[in-house]
C-alpha cells in the first residue's frame, strides 16, 4: 500500500477541529453529518500524517494533548483561510463559518442581535464568537485565529487591515450617586480614592497616560481589571473611576446607584471599529459594519443621548 505520509487533507482538519470543539467523536460525528467510526478513520489519518497524537480519545470528554492545542490554532487558520478562498472565487459562496471577536461591552444587547441577524441572512455558515480585550482581539486576528472584531482603534492601521468606523465616544467620570452635582471638580476627586483599571491592558495604560500628560495624581489604592468589580466599588461608595458610556451601560446593576459626569480637563475619547483582513471577506465586513452601526444607534446612542444629553456631542456614529 502506498504510503500516505505528510498528505493532510481539509476534510482531516474538519473533522479535528469538530472533534476538538465538541470534545465527543459522537458530536462532532452529527455536527458534520457522518458516522463516529469516519470521525475516528480520519483522526488516525491526520495523527499519522503529523507524526503526533492530537487527542485523548480514551478521556471523557475528549480532550486536546499539548500537540493538540498547538495543532487547533494551525488547523483553524487554515480552514479559514479556505473558506475566505471559496469566498473570493465563488463571489457570493456561503461562507462555513465566521469567527467573530468582540469586546464585551456589547455583549448584552448588541452582539446577541448581531449574531441572530447574520444567522438568519447566512443560514449555512457556524459562528464562532469570542469576547476580550481589544488588544488579544488584535492579535488573534494578526494570528488569523478569528475573521472579523469589533474593538477599540490601537494607533495607525496595518497594510492589510480593512477598517470600518463604528462608534466615537468620549471618556467619563464614574462616580456615587450625587457626588458631584452634575459636573466634578479636580479638588472633588480628590476627596475619594481612584479606583484604577489595570495598566496591563492597553486601555488602562490610555489612561493613566492621560493622567500623566496633565501631571495629575490621586490617590489610588484598587487597581482592577473588571468594569463589574470597578463599578460595584464605586456604587458603595469606596471611589470613582474613569470608563466610557459604554462601559457605565454595560454595568446594568449599578445604574441606579452611579452616575457619569463630563472628564474634567482635557477630553479624552476613543473610536471602536469592525477590522477585517483586507480583501477576504468580499463586500461582508462593510455590511456588518452597516448593521452594527445601527443597531448601535438604536440600542445603545440614542437611550443613552436621552437619560444623558450632554453625550449628544461626544457619543456620535462616525
Amino acid at each position: 500500500m502506498a504510503q500516505r505520509q505528510g498528505r493532510i487533507t481539509l476534510w482531516e482538519l474538519e473533522v479535528f477541529v469538530a472533534t476538538a470543539e465538541e470534545a465527543s467523536l459522537s458530536a462532532a460525528a452529527r455536527r458534520l453529518d457522518t458516522s463516529a467510526a469516519t470521525v475516528s478513520q480520519q483522526l488516525t489519518n491526520l495523527e499519522r500524517d503529523l507524526g503526533a497524537v492530537l487527542l485523548n480519545r480514551a478521556e471523557r470528554p475528549v480532550t486536546l494533548t499539548p500537540q493538540g492545542e498547538t495543532f487547533l490554532r494551525r488547523a483553524n487558520a487554515i480552514l479559514g483561510e479556505a473558506d475566505q478562498a471559496r469566498a473570493e472565487l465563488g463571489g457570493d459562496a456561503p461562507l462555513s463559518r465566521l469567527r467573530l471577536g468582540m469586546i464585551e461591552d456589547f455583549d448584552a444587547e448588541v452582539t446577541p442581535r448581531l449574531l441572530s441577524d447574520m444567522a438568519e441572512a447566512l443560514s449555512s455558515t457556524r459562528f464562532l464568537l469570542e469576547t476580550g480585550a481589544s488588544h488579544r482581539l488584535y492579535d488573534q486576528l494578526e494570528a488569523r485565529a478569528l475573521d472579523v472584531i469589533v474593538a477599540t482603534e490601537m494607533g495607525p492601521e496595518a497594510e492589510w487591515h480593512e477598517v470600518h468606523p463604528l462608534l466615537d465616544e468620549p471618556f467619563v467620570i464614574a462616580a456615587p450617586k450625587g457626588f458631584a452635582e452634575g459636573r466634578p471638580s479636580l479638588r472633588l476627586l480628590r476627596e475619594l480614592p481612584h479606583i484604577q483599571y489595570t495598566t496591563r491592558h492597553h486601555l488602562g495604560r490610555t489612561l493613566a497616560a492621560h493622567l500623566a500628560r496633565q501631571n495629575l495624581t490621586f490617590s489610588q489604592r484598587f487597581e482592577l481589571d473588571s468594569y463589574h468589580a470597578i463599578l460595584a466599588m464605586v456604587a458603595r461608595g469606596a471611589g470613582w473611576t474613569i470608563l466610557t458610556p459604554l462601559g457605565w451601560n454595560h454595568a446594568h446593576r449599578f445604574r441606579q446607584s452611579v452616575e457619569i459626569l463630563p472628564l474634567p480637563g482635557r477630553p479624552l475619547s476613543r473610536r471602536i471599529t469592525l477590522t477585517a483582513r483586507r480583501g477576504m471577506l468580499g463586500d461582508r465586513p462593510a455590511e456588518m459594519a452597516g448593521r452594527l452601526r445601527s443597531l448601535m444607534s438604536e440600542l445603545v446612542v440614542e437611550p443613552m443621548v436621552r437619560e444623558t444629553p450632554w453625550l449628544s456631542d461626544t457619543l456620535v456614529l462616525p
